[in-house]
C-alpha cells in the first residue's frame, strides 16, 4: 500500500502555472493568425497569391518541426527550465516583430520564431509540469497545460474578434487603418504573456528528475521537500534512483533499444492520432465548415467563439476526471465518440441539412475532443518515456504530431474538394474507430502510478 503525502498544492500550482503558459502562448500563437489573415493579406499583397497566402499561414510549422526536435535532445542536456525560458524569449521576439514588420520575408521570419517557440513549449512544458507532479494529481496537473491551450486559443479568438470589430465597423468593408493596424495588434496583443511568462520562468526550480539524472542530488531532494516535505522527498529520490538516478545519460540512439522502441512507438501512434482525428481542422478551416452548414459570413466569427468556449469548458471535465476515470477510459470516450460524431456529422452534409443542427454537431465534436484526446494524450506522453531519455522521445513524439498536423492542414481542402464534405468526415470518422482499437490493444492505464513505475512496466 502506497504511503499517502501531503503535498504544498499552492506551491506545486504555481510552478504548474508557469510552466503552463507555455501552452497559453502556444494556443494563441497558433490561432492568431487566422484572424489577423484578413487584414495582413492585403497589406502585404498577398490577394493574388494562394502559395503565398499559404506559406503565411503554415510557415510557423517549419519552426514547430525544428523546436520539437532540439528541444528534447536540448532539455535532456541543459534542463526543462532553461528551455521554457528560450521560448518564452522566442514568444516575446515574434510577437513584437511580426507586428512591427513592413516586409513580407521579415513576417515570415519571425513566424517561424513563434514557430519555434511553440514547437519548444509543446515539447517541454508537460514534461515538466508531468516531472515535479506527485503520482495522485500527475493527470490532473498536465492537463492544466491543455487547459492553458484552450484558453490561448479562446484568448486569440476574443482579441482578434474585438480588433476585427474595432478596425471594420462597417463588417464588409476594409478601412485603409484596419488593413494598416488590425493585425498588428493582434500579435502585439501576446506581448503582454510573453513577457509575464519570460519573467516567471527564472523563479521556478528545475525539473527535480532531470536534476537526479544529471547527478544533482541534493538540489533535486530540496525541489521535493518544497513539493511535499522531507518524507516524501526521501521516497521520490529512493524510487528514481532506483530507476534512473545511477544511469548514464545517453543518446538518441537509446531510442531504437527494443525495450524503448516499442513504447516510442506508442507516443509516435498516439500523437498522429491526436491529429489526424480531424478535430483541428474546424479551428483551421471554420469559415469553410460553416460556410458549407449554410451560416453567412457575419455569424462564422460568433461560431468560433462559441467552438472556443466549449473547448474551455469540456477541458474542465479532462482536468476532473483524468486521475478519476484513468487516462484509457477518457482516450476510448474521445476516438469512439468522435467516431458516431463524424458519421452523423458527414451523413448531415451528405442531405443537406444546414444550420443549428450543424452548429450542434460542430460544438458536440469539440467537446468531446476536449474532454479526451486533446488532454490526454499529451498527459499519456508526458508519463510513457523513460525519464534518462524523456525529452528526446518526446521530441519525437511531438516532430510527427507537427507532421500529422501539417498533412492534415495541407489535406483537409483537396479532401473537401475531391469527396465533399460528408466523405471527409466518414473517413476522419474511420481514422477514430482505428484509433480506438490501437488504445484498447496497446495502452496500458497509468493512472495512479508513479514515473518509475510506468517506466518498468513498459521497458520489461
Amino acid at each position: 500500500m502506497k504511503t499517502m503525502y501531503k503535498h504544498k498544492k499552492t506551491y506545486l500550482l504555481l510552478i504548474t502555472f508557469v510552466s503552463a503558459m507555455g501552452g497559453l502562448l502556444f494556443g494563441y500563437d497558433w490561432v492568431v493568425i487566422g484572424g489577423a489573415k484578413i487584414f495582413y493579406e492585403p497589406f502585404f499583397g498577398l490577394d493574388g497569391s494562394a502559395a503565398m497566402r499559404g506559406w503565411a499561414m503554415s510557415s510557423a510549422l517549419i519552426g514547430c518541426l525544428v523546436g520539437a526536435l532540439l528541444a528534447g535532445l536540448w532539455s535532456d542536456k541543459y534542463g526543462r527550465k532553461k528551455m521554457l525560458i528560450i521560448a518564452a524569449a522566442l514568444f516575446s521576439i515574434s510577437a513584437y516583430g511580426t507586428g512591427a514588420v513592413d516586409n513580407f520575408t521579415w513576417f515570415i521570419i519571425y513566424r517561424i520564431l513563434g514557430g519555434f517557440g511553440i514547437g519548444i513549449a509543446s515539447n517541454i512544458s508537460p514534461i515538466y509540469i508531468a516531472e515535479v507532479s506527485p503520482a495522485s494529481v500527475r493527470g490532473r496537473f498536465v492537463s492544466l497545460n491543455q487547459l492553458t491551450i484552450v484558453l490561448g486559443i479562446l484568448a486569440a479568438q476574443i482579441v482578434n474578434w474585438q480588433i476585427g470589430d474595432y478596425y471594420m465597423p462597417d463588417k464588409n468593408v476594409l478601412s485603409p487603418d484596419g488593413v494598416e493596424w488590425a493585425w498588428r495588434w493582434m500579435f502585439w496583443a501576446e506581448l503582454v504573456p510573453a513577457l509575464i511568462f519570460f519573467v516567471l520562468a527564472f523563479i521556478i526550480p528545475e525539473s527535480p528528475r532531470w536534476l537526479v539524472v544529471n547527478q544533482k542530488k541534493s538540489a533535486a531532494h530540496n525541489v521535493f521537500a518544497k513539493i511535499g516535505g522531507e518524507k516524501y522527498a526521501d521516497a521520490e529520490m529512493l524510487e528514481i534512483e532506483k530507476t534512473a538516478g545511477n544511469q548514464e545519460k545517453t543518446d538518441w540512439k537509446a531510442l531504437f533499444q527494443p525495450n524503448v522502441r516499442k513504447v516510442l512507438i506508442i507516443g509516435i501512434v498516439l500523437a498522429i492520432f491526436q491529429q489526424w482525428c480531424g478535430i483541428n481542422v474546424i479551428f483551421n478551416y471554420a469559415h469553410e465548415i460553416f460556410s458549407a452548414a449554410g451560416y453567412a459570413v457575419s455569424d462564422v466569427l460568433m461560431n468560433i467563439v462559441v467552438t472556443g468556449v466549449t473547448n474551455v469548458i469540456f477541458t474542465f471535465v479532462a482536468i476532473y476526471t483524468v486521475d478519476r476515470w484513468g487516462r484509457r477510459a477518457l482516450m476510448f470516450v474521445g476516438s469512439a465518440g468522435l467516431a458516431i460524431i463524424y458519421i452523423i456529422l458527414g451523413s448531415c452534409y451528405y442531405f443537406g441539412i444546414t444550420g443549428l443542427p450543424m452548429l450542434l454537431l460542430v460544438v458536440l465534436a469539440i467537446a468531446c475532443y476536449a474532454m479526451s484526446l486533446a488532454p490526454i494524450v499529451w498527459v499519456v506522453l508526458s508519463e510513457i518515456f523513460p525519464t534518462r531519455i524523456r525529452g528526446a522521445a518526446m521530441a519525437v513524439a511531438t516532430f510527427f504530431l507537427w507532421v500529422a498536423s501539417f498533412v492534415l492542414t495541407y489535406t483537409f481542402p483537396i479532401m473537401n474538394e475531391t469527396l465533399g464534405a460528408s466523405g471527409t468526415f466518414w473517413i476522419y470518422g474511420g481514422i477514430c474507430v482505428a484509433g480506438f482499437l490501437f488504445i484498447r490493444s496497446q495502452l496500458p492505464e497509468t493512472k495512479g502510478k508513479t514515473l518509475e513505475e510506468i517506466e518498468n512496466e513498459l521497458t520489461k
